[in-house]
């Protein structure tokens, strides 16, 4: 991945990607070509040298079967948004400025291993149900669940961990802007609200590099 200076985030703030990831994209490389299936991951940061991404996928979908040519590859997606050059003060000054797109992204990469084990699949969905259900006001739980019907899901699905090697994560957050410009981002995607905007405005304000001095 191409990745500025200015959009290279810390560790922290990959770790907390990561941590807070939904469904991300797992592609390989088999020999009938690329293969790509979304998945919700769950991050397992003290698994390996380098932690690992655990997940499950249907028996049905053959991608777990193909044998992967080198490492597996998944694409984590933070909010993105469209940046427009109306927010930027200095547009009125001069009118060199044009649109972009703000967004947070990593690549991970890492060995695919397959868990063809009911007991690590039902410790894996527990551990993604409990994360997903912890804001709910009536948190729905796998025990809720009858224990032959539960057993019946367990045989359909089989466990996915990509053991990573390398993480190269981008987040273009207006970085590259004046101070003015920036908080007009900030500014403009607040009142605009679209679906990730508030999201990204955040992000935005986080990672300003000005806001200590402004």
């Amino acid at each position: 991945m191409w990745i500025p200076k200015n959009f290279l985030p810390d560790d922290a703030a990959v770790h907390e990607l990561l941590t807070h990831q939904g469904a991300s994209d797992l592609v390989t490389m088999t020999d009938q070509g690329l293969v790509s299936t979304v998945l919700p991951f769950e991050y397992a940061p003290t698994t390996g040298e380098h932690g690992a991404l655990i997940g499950h996928m249907a028996r049905a979908n053959d991608h777990w079967s193909r044998p992967v040519q080198g490492e597996a590859m998944v694409i984590v997606r933070g909010p993105e948004a469209y940046v427009t050059p109306t927010w930027y003060p200095t547009k009125a000054e001069h009118h060199r400025a044009v649109p972009t797109w703000n967004y947070i992204t990593a690549h991970v990469y890492g060995d695919l291993v397959v868990h063809d084990d009911p007991d690590w699949v039902e410790d894996q969905i527990r551990r993604l149900t409990d994360r997903h259900e912890a804001d709910s006001a009536e948190p729905w739980s796998v025990d809720q669940a009858p224990e032959k019907f539960l057993k019946g899901q367990l045989r359909g699905v089989v466990g996915i961990e990509v053991l990573i090697s390398r993480v190269e994560a981008k987040f273009k957050l207006s970085q590259n802007q004046p101070a003015k410009n920036i908080e007009g981002v900030i500014a403009g995607l607040e009142d605009r609200s679209r679906a990730d905007d508030a999201a990204v405005a955040a992000a935005v304000h986080a990672h300003n590099p000005h806001r200590a001095t402004s």
